[in-house]
């Protein structure tokens, strides 16, 4: 399985994905050949190898009848308007869109990402979705940006697509409607449900049409996935930064089989003020809403006075639903998450026959070889109970009755 991970640390623009991908090996003449009509010549897209806090990078360039505005705005120059430029309707786009000589598919793709945007900015300014003329993501070059990365997303044919969470930046953006908080109310709309955050960058990190072309395309936001990096793409952004490198990192490569993993969040939380009965329950109800695993720690905290650490493990969806319990439950004042990525080995529950009755055994394997096998705790305790024998027999005549299973 082929698997593309997006490295948003630096937002994320439609000039930098399409930068990225080339830097991460697709052919620049593919690009050009695939904008047909909306190329006006050969030259009208090129690309240029640049530094960004020491990292080199790709940038992609435009050139158009309103590139030159359209290019200080999505690609991190600040936000700052000073030059017209084109406000098109959703037909007239597809109407460029239809003159390009990317695939059928693709045109299509392109067609359905800006009618997305429509009905997001339409949902902004209360306008029908006919009526609405997208300005800044109405520009030639973000047409071509979102073409170009359409075409060299199919080339790359990814079977997975994962992102990182987004920084989106801060501070404030001036658009053809005004000033403007970061994110843009229309970045933002394209971004719910998305993990984001807020860099030390007092500047529009991710634009319009960078948050549109990796909602639409990542399945999964979190860390990097288990893979095998094949190729590594930079797509530079227009400013340079002096704490971070303005780019979009791409990997590319297969998934490791061996290594099955995925993403979750480690929410926690620091007690010392709570009565030690009430621990238990928030445990049970921690569980009951998503956690996967709950555990306290005995801690040091201010003035030495001992406390616990609330931990607990869950799937990034389940973070909001857990907060909101260890608040509402606990008297803790404040709690802390981060993501990162879980391997688990592969499970299955296999049952044998043993003197005082059928245990469950728990079979782990790791790329096909067995790494652990454990007898059902409870089934052990209750025929335990039942036959007046200790939990240890029973669990010793599980395991031997197991190993003797698999020699047969």
């Amino acid at each position: 399985m082929k698997v593309l991970y997006f490295d948003c640390f630096s937002g994320a623009s439609g000039d930098m994905i399409v930068g990225a991908l080339i830097d991460a090996g697709v052919p620049l003449d593919e690009i050009r050949g695939a904008l047909g009509s909306l190329s006006i010549d050969r030259d009208a897209v090129w690309t240029e190898r640049v530094q960004r806090a020491g990292i080199g990078a790709t940038k992609f360039h435009v050139r158009g009848e309103d590139a030159d505005h359209a290019h200080h705005h999505h690609a991190h120059a600040g936000g700052i308007a000073t030059e017209a430029h084109a406000h098109r309707t959703l037909p007239e786009i597809y109407a460029l869109i239809d003159g390009s000589r990317v695939s059928a598919a693709g045109k299509n793709r392109a067609k359905a990402l800006f009618a997305r945007l429509g009905e997001v900015e339409g949902g902004i300014h209360g306008t029908p979705v006919d009526k609405v003329h997208l300005h800044e993501v109405g520009s030639l070059d973000s047409i071509v940006d979102i073409v170009s990365a359409v075409h060299a997303l199919e080339l790359v044919s990814a079977d997975r697509i994962v992102a990182s969470p987004l920084n989106v930046g801060s501070g404030t953006i001036r658009s053809a409607h005004g000033l403007y908080p970061v994110p843009a109310p229309a970045t933002v709309r394209l971004l719910e449900g998305v993990p984001i955050y807020s860099g030390t960058q007092r500047t529009e990190m991710v634009t319009p049409t960078g948050a549109l072309l990796i909602t639409a395309y990542a399945t999964e936001f979190g860390g990097i996935p288990a893979m095998k990096i094949a190729k590594i793409g930079y797509g530079a952004g227009a400013r340079s930064f002096d704490d971070t490198p303005n780019v979009l990192r791409v990997l590319i490569g297969e998934a490791d089989a061996a290594a099955p993993s995925h993403t979750v969040v480690v929410i926690e939380a620091e007690i010392d003020d709570m009565n030690p009965q009430i621990f238990g329950v928030v445990m049970d109800k921690l569980l009951a809403n998503g956690a996967l695993d709950v555990f306290y720690t005995p801690i040091q905290m201010k003035k030495n006075r001992p406390g616990t650490l609330l931990s607990a493990i869950a799937p990034p969806d389940a973070r909001e639903r857990l907060t909101s319990t260890i608040f509402r439950e606990t008297t803790t004042i404040g709690v802390r998450y981060r993501e990162m990525t879980r391997e688990c080995l592969d499970r299955e529950t296999q049952t044998v026959t043993t003197p005082f009755g059928p245990v469950r055994i728990k079979v782990a394997r790791r790329d096909g070889e067995v790494l652990n096998a454990s007898p059902e705790f409870d089934d052990c305790v209750r025929l335990a109970e039942g036959s007046g024998r200790s939990v240890k027999e029973v669990q010793a005549a599980a395991t031997k009755a197991w190993l003797d299973s698999q020699r047969s």
